[in-house]
């Protein structure tokens, strides 16, 4: 079993070995076994929290190179007109905290990509979108925190004790 380990960039110029094809349910988790697309045993053993996104490159203790793929898997694409209709739709939709994919198809339409879901589909369409399910790669946002379209985490440092001491003079 190949043993992925290993964050590597996208741009590096070593020659991929495989690629793993996951869903997105799957890219969000640092620990799993899985099946390549050529066949070969992985587990991956990676640093929680960033989400593995379609492209990424991971390497091997071995050495070998892997790529991600994001999967086919069951979506809702909301299609809708650009400007004021789309950015209305991602805020009640980003509203209800569920992850939303967005993007413009090769016709010039836009869409919000998310997973099935009758109460979101429900507001998408009185919000004026025309819905379709289908299978697409789903590969959200990485939302307000991510460096350059990158999840990461995000933490910072106190200057001051959050316990408060106080006195009282009787």
């Amino acid at each position: 079993m190949f043993e992925l380990t290993q964050r590597i960039n996208n741009n590096s110029k070593d020659a991929v070995f495989d690629t793993l094809t996951l869903p997105y349910e799957l890219r969000i988790r640092g620990r799993l076994k899985a099946v390549t697309d050529k066949g070969h045993d992985v587990g991956l053993f990676l640093d929680r929290g960033p989400v593995l996104r379609h492209g990424d490159l991971l390497r091997a203790k071995s050495g070998e190179v892997f790529r991600i793929c994001a999967a086919d898997e069951a979506v809702t694409s909301a299609y809708i007109e650009n400007g004021l209709p789309l950015a209305r739709l991602c805020y009640h939709l980003g509203n209800r905290h569920v992850s939303l994919a967005i993007g413009v198809d090769a016709d010039g339409r836009h869409w919000v990509r998310f997973p099935p879901d009758h109460v979101l589909e429900e507001l998408a369409l009185l919000l004026g979108a025309q819905l379709t399910h289908h299978q697409a790669p789903f590969d959200p946002e990485s939302g307000a925190y991510a460096h350059a379209g990158r999840e990461h985490s995000h933490a910072h440092a106190h200057g001051h004790s959050h316990a408060d001491e106080h006195t009282h003079a009787h």
